[in-house]
């Protein structure tokens, strides 16, 4: 499976903050007029929210029994195999023990037979008393209480040595060799870090895009250039409400046996018909240059491919990393495109401009589906012709004096 991600993915910028502090007055609007051409392309629907990887095939194992630890077998961080042992305690007392319950279940085993036969005279040839009914229900209910507890000793001792369930990772060891310990305390944590989950919350806005089994690819943050393609498991029925804003758990599987490698863009590629609108509208505006973009991604590039190289195969998940997760919720390929700025709605109708050398020719057109940047015209326009897009900017004189200008504040996905 192949995933494509660009180094500038999603720029939010917060327009507030392009120029700090600096009060303007609008003195004019004056139309920005730019071409496109209708190119064919893919188009995905996404939604992008930030999660932490879990393991949910996890346990605290623990013995059977308490007593004195005699050996850890295991650090943490090795990785062990189903049926491998783990750590054993002092045995001594527990063998006693259970040589004592064989011994009471023959005793009352005896005891019950001598129950069921009759008293008789020394010569065997009269029977001076039947058997005791009560005698002999009594004499049941000791053997059944022996063998419970000769069971009880047998699992003692079985359990007195911790084995591994199944194949996985040692990710804590409590105790230490001479230890006294109690049933059931936790003495080892094993994990499974072939099965993998995130959980990621979603709007309410977005919560029914998305369905069970839905494409999705999971970033480690921690990690530049690996990804694990992701399918929908499960969404969650209740919502999680805080500040008055309604959310959704949506629960993310991660296919690990086909993790992939992000192929990234070079910032240099950026172009203006890439960035969000807001972006897009204050280059035309020129409170920021398409260049500063494009540096300000080379440095955000160069702190991502600074951090140290590691390979599909040596890359180890660990429990609690943060991931971003991106859910497919729709996708077309190989479908006509244009930017989502030369759409005009009219009378609950599509139109665009095409340019025909020095001619404009208003057409109405089919849309299909769009996202943050791109629509699909199904009908109306051709491969390679050109539209208009026509953005409003605003001219605007400064009233400010002693102004710091500082640069936007920029998200990166």
């Amino acid at each position: 499976m192949k995933n494509s991600l660009t180094a500038l993915g999603l720029i939010a910028l917060l327009c507030t903050g392009v120029l700090a502090g600096c009060g303007s007055k609008n003195t004019s609007t004056q139309p920005t007029v730019q071409t496109a051409t209708v190119r064919k392309g893919n188009l995905t629907v996404e939604i992008t929210a930030t999660g932490n990887l879990a393991m949910p095939d996890s346990v605290n194992l623990s013995f059977g029994s308490s007593g004195k630890v005699q050996a850890v077998l295991v650090e943490m961080g090795d990785e062990v195999k189903k049926g491998q042992v783990l750590a054993k305690l002092d045995t001594s007392t527990l063998e006693q023990s259970l040589i004592q319950a064989q011994i009471n279940v023959k005793s009352a085993q005896y005891s019950l037979e001598k129950a069921k036969q009759p008293t008789t005279t020394a010569s065997g040839d009269r029977i001076l008393s039947a058997p005791d009914p009560l005698d002999i229900e009594i004499k049941e209910l000791q053997l059944e209480l022996a063998k419970k507890k000769l069971k009880e000793a047998e699992r003692q001792l079985e359990e007195a040595t911790i084995v591994a369930p199944f194949d996985g990772v040692v990710a804590q060891v409590n105790i230490s060799e001479g230890d006294r310990v109690s049933e059931g305390t936790a003495a080892i944590r094993l994990l499974n870090p072939t099965k993998l989950e995130v959980d990621v919350v979603v709007s309410e806005m977005d919560v029914f895009q998305i369905k069970p089994g839905a494409r999705a690819t999971v970033q480690v943050d921690a990690v530049s250039g690996i990804s694990f393609p992701a399918r929908v498991k499960r969404i969650s029925p209740a919502a999680t409400i805080q500040q008055n804003v309604v959310n959704y758990k949506v629960r993310l599987e991660l296919i690990t046996g086909e993790t992939v490698a992000i192929q990234q863009r070079s910032p240099s590629q950026i172009t203006l018909e890439m960035l969000p609108e807001q972006v897009r509208k204050a280059v035309e505006e020129g409170r920021i240059t398409l260049e500063q973009i494009r540096q300000w991604v080379a440095q955000r590039y160069q702190q991502q491919t600074a951090k140290p190289a590691i390979s599909m195969a040596d890359f180890q998940p660990k429990e609690g990393l943060t991931v971003t997760a991106t859910i497919f919720v729709n996708e077309r390929r190989d479908v006509l495109l244009v930017p989502n700025g030369a759409v005009v709605k009219e009378g609950g109708k599509s139109y665009v401009q095409v340019v025909n050398g020095e001619v404009t020719e208003k057409r109405e057109v089919t849309t299909g589906l769009s996202n943050w940047q791109y629509t699909e015209i199904t009908e109306g326009v051709s491969e390679g012709e050109q539209v208009l897009i026509v953005k409003a900017t605003s001219s605007s004189t400064s009233t400010s004096t002693q102004q710091t200008q500082r640069p936007p504040m920029m998200m990166f996905r």
